[in-house]
């Protein structure tokens, strides 16, 4: 059946009920870490890891923080820099980071899932590639093409249709275009210009290397933006026919991102008009036989995302919507943010620090948490709902000690409130969110955030539409 028949848009409902809120990629969420984690309480986050024993596969991420040109919109946590001096000394000391965790996990260290973001992954030459693939071997055991799923975040702009085939070879089986928007005076707005046969020939290439899977990323909100543009390029990228879309919220936040400041307030869409972009994106794409697969992800049917939610195994992890839910994530480089047993750890946030972590011999982490009981039982309650859009109270009573009436009768009551606006329904048995309720799944899933009760929510976190 075509979500396109059964989404419900109510726009006067999403506007007044949109807030700002968290996304969820993790939970409790990364402003909640603590300065007092550090690399021993990671240490002993492994050996939990160890004394619990081999069989769970790991999930790596890598982070390459560099760009050669700053796009405004930009959130990210980058450096953006000519001098390629500053990437040869960063890999050395992110191989130095890749071979100490490798060495704690040796014994029980296949990757099936391995993720490089940025920045932008391809800043590295093509011989830098090869040689930190080739220490990433030296230190883990990956799982065979076919089964793992290897992916690079691509900037079009900085690739060749012959580096596109080497990254295959180098063993990456999906890959991720930054696209934003296909308008000409929205690249000028935002300092990206990419003409569309640029991108559209990097596709090309990747279907002619076999990448398993093409994923194009978009923008709503963006300065110079209309119904009308977006439009025109949620065609062009439906003809493009990728196998992944994500389609995120431009959350523009000029007092805490520099970049930002670039825009002119005067270019910005109104509200009204973001969400009538989202909900023209979203009819188009379910039309053309993309399954919504929630909040920003679109995805082919046949694909591993729209595969792993009807089978139940869809999770949320920091790089969005993952088809890998019983994986510890260990992630490299500055910045970068891991899940190790029932913990979250971030490195240094800066290339000083960070480099000072490694020259004492020790992994560069600065901040993380360490979850309570409550945090498990509140994270498995958030991931439920955000990837399957439904929950089973009975199912949390048996995998926790609780009655989930009687622990949760605050949030049941507030729940009772998003069921009259029609977001969710309730039964004795199950929590089910309607697909009115799935343009807002943050703000069902922050009923459940008992942090978001300790401080206002406003200035860390975008709109949930």
């Amino acid at each position: 059946m075509s979500l396109t028949k059964t989404i419900d848009f109510d726009t006067k409902l999403i506007t007044r009920l949109s807030k700002n809120g968290p996304r969820y990629t993790s939970y409790p969420t990364a402003d909640r870490f603590e300065d007092s984690f550090s690399y021993r309480d990671y240490l002993h986050a492994v050996a939990s890891v160890r004394t619990r024993g081999a069989g769970r596969p790991l999930s790596l991420y890598l982070h390459i923080p560099f760009c050669d040109t700053v796009c405004y919109y930009c959130a990210c946590n980058k450096i953006v820099t000519r001098n390629r001096e500053k990437a040869a000394t960063y890999l050395s000391y992110l191989k130095r980071e890749i071979a100490m965790q490798g060495t704690l996990f040796a014994g029980f260290n296949e990757v099936e899932q391995l993720h490089f973001g940025g920045g932008t992954p391809t800043y590295l030459s093509d011989v830098q590639m090869d040689e930190l693939m080739t220490h990433l071997r030296r230190n883990f055991k990956f799982a065979p093409d076919e089964i793992g799923e290897y992916s690079i975040e691509v900037d079009p702009r900085t690739v060749s249709q012959e580096r596109v085939r080497n990254l295959r070879h180098q063993g990456f089986n999906r890959i991720s275009l930054g696209v934003q928007d296909f308008d000409a005076e929205v690249q000028e707005a935002v300092n990206r210009v990419q003409p569309e046969a640029e991108t559209r020939a990097i596709i090309a290439a990747a279907r002619e290397a076999h990448f398993r899977s093409v994923s194009i990323d978009l923008i709503y909100g963006l300065p110079k933006q209309s119904l009308s543009t977006m439009a025109v390029t949620i065609d062009k990228v439906i003809d493009a026919s990728p196998d992944r879309i994500s389609i995120y919220h431009y959350a523009h936040l000029p007092h805490v991102f520099k970049p930002q400041r670039r825009i002119r307030e005067a270019d910005m869409p109104a509200s009204e008009e973001k969400l009538a972009m989202l909900t023209l994106c979203i009819k188009r794409l379910t039309s053309a036989g993309y399954v919504y697969i929630g909040m920003d992800h679109f995805a082919r049917p046949d694909d591993d995302l729209a595969v792993a939610q009807r089978q139940g195994r869809l999770h949320r992890n920091f790089q969005g919507y993952s088809t890998h839910a019983d994986s510890d994530l260990i992630s490299c480089g500055v910045s970068a943010i891991g899940a190790v047993g029932a913990t979250y750890s971030q490195n240094a946030k800066t290339l000083e620090a960070y480099y000072e972590g490694l020259d004492n011999n020790e992994l560069p982490v600065v901040r993380g948490v360490a979850l309570s009981m409550d945090d498990l039982l509140r994270r498995s309650v958030i991931g439920k709902l955000m990837c399957q859009f439904e929950l089973s109270m009975a199912a949390m009573e048996q995998a926790f000690p609780i009655s989930f009436a009687s622990y949760f009768a605050p949030e049941l009551a507030l729940l009772r409130k998003l069921e009259t606006d029609g977001l969710v329904t309730l039964d004795r048995e199950w929590i089910t969110v309607t697909m009115r309720g799935r343009l807002l799944i943050r703000n069902v899933c922050m009923v459940f955030d008992r942090y978001l009760a300790q401080a206002d929510a406003a200035p860390r976190y975008s709109r949930t539409v």
